[in-house]
């Protein structure tokens, strides 16, 4: 069992897996977007060491994302391998969902247990605006076919922007009502261009919540995947309803997570700019004492605190170069 220097148990691993992705998400891309060179990407052959040592440190629980994880090739494969490491019991993705119907028997097959699918907008126009991709078929495509294939549970992943999609938290709310699939409503974190995307789009939890509590019958509900969201039963509904609140609440202290980017670099904390260059270890060939010892110490680093309430730290990398 690992723990940090504030005694939280860290147990889970979010892994991006490429900085690529199929969409330009407008508070995700600008001009100064650069890709990192083929060759500072981690190849699976070091992904699978780093997570077999971080299974003999305690870690359970790993998330592959990106950039977009199902544009990289051979992701079944590196999935399969994963699902063999003793100690390993939860293997998760998180995705935008437009070639998820295409793949997810293969994945399923490979050893993936659960899926999140992150949408902004039910609408087609509104989607393509804000993605730059007219994908948004295919990605309800990807949601039935994940439903089909029994993936349990389905969360769909939500950021509501204040005059954007504000509009449609309760549109959003009647699919946990139709399906039985999770809903979970994130605060927008600033990670984009502070003129366009800055703090002034922040929606709070509290206040989607009593939107669709003015509609909707909410009764509290057990998280069986220790986590951040705050989780209720739709009355008379099939799903359920989350909100993850990382701007205006501190969830800080039930953190059980650690971050290895796509280039190498662990990152304790998504909202701060530390990090750790494990891959300098890996391709100089050092031991497997050696790397968990880099492990541990990355863990201890991990800060008690993002920021203060109300304080918003904007980090310096965005969310494709981070892993979501």
């Amino acid at each position: 069992m690992l723990t940090d220097n504030f005694n939280r148990v860290i147990n889970y691993l979010r892994i991006s897996i490429t900085d690529r992705c199929n969409l330009r998400c407008r508070y995700c891309v600008n001009e100064n977007l650069k890709f990192n060179p083929h060759e500072e990407i981690l190849r699976y052959e070091e992904i699978i060491r780093f997570v077999r040592l971080c299974a003999e440190l305690g870690f359970k629980k790993i998330r592959l994302t990106g950039g977009e994880p199902l544009v990289r090739k051979g992701i079944s494969y590196l999935i399969g391998e994963i699902s063999k490491i003793d100690g390993i019991d939860d293997i998760a993705l998180t995705t935008n969902g437009v070639f998820l119907a295409e793949k997810i028997v293969e994945l399923k097959k490979s050893g993936l247990k659960r899926v999140n699918i992150s949408l902004d907008s039910l609408r087609r126009d509104r989607y393509e605006y804000i993605t730059g991709v007219d994908a948004i078929n295919d990605v309800f495509k990807g949601i039935e076919r994940s439903i089909q294939e029994g993936l349990h549970p389905i969360k769909i992943n939500t950021v509501i922007i204040k005059g954007f999609n504000d509009d449609e938290i309760l549109d959003f709310a009647s699919l946990a009502r139709k399906w039985a699939i999770h809903i979970r409503f994130i605060e927008f974190m600033p990670f984009g261009d502070p003129e366009l995307w800055g703090p002034s789009k922040i929606v709070s939890s509290r206040e989607v919540e009593d939107i669709i509590r003015s509609v909707y019958e909410l009764e509290p509900s057990i998280n069986t995947h220790k986590g951040p969201a705050k989780m209720f039963r739709l009355k008379d509904g099939k799903g359920q309803i989350g909100f993850i609140s990382p701007v205006s609440t501190h969830i800080c202290s039930e953190c059980n997570r650690i971050r290895l980017t796509s280039d190498g670099n662990i990152m304790p904390c998504l909202f701060s700019d530390i990090k750790y260059d494990v891959k300098r270890l890996i391709r100089a060939d050092a031991g497997d004492d050696d790397v968990k010892s880099f492990i541990r110490n990355a863990v201890k680093e991990k800060p008690h605190r993002k920021y203060e309430l109300g304080q918003i730290k904007k980090c310096q990398r965005s969310l494709r170069n981070i892993g979501g």
